[in-house]
């Protein structure tokens, strides 16, 4: 069942789960009881948890102290034996 929201013109806003059969009905506000018309807004993609986590942050700025330089790969030797068989 979606979440939809709707506006009081006393009142604001407020949610309200509804089936989709019932989305284009008006609600009866929960303070005054008066018919409040659905409004559209943008749909909430994440979950519960994820978007609390999301809501009014700030980006941050991360700076590196200095450039380095990127690491040499490894080279491995194999120091006799047969090298073609791995693991035996």
């Amino acid at each position: 069942m979606p979440l939809y929201e709707f506006k009081c013109d006393d009142c604001g806003l407020f949610e309200q789960w509804r089936t989709m059969a019932e989305s284009g009905n008006p609600a009866s506000c929960p303070e005054c009881q008066k018919a409040a018309k659905r409004i559209f807004s943008a749909p909430a993609l994440l979950s519960g948890s994820l978007r609390l986590k999301q809501e009014n942050r700030e980006p941050q700025l991360v700076q590196r102290s200095a450039p380095r330089e990127p690491e040499r790969p490894k080279v491995k030797s194999h120091t006799g034996g047969r090298p073609w068989m791995i693991s035996h």
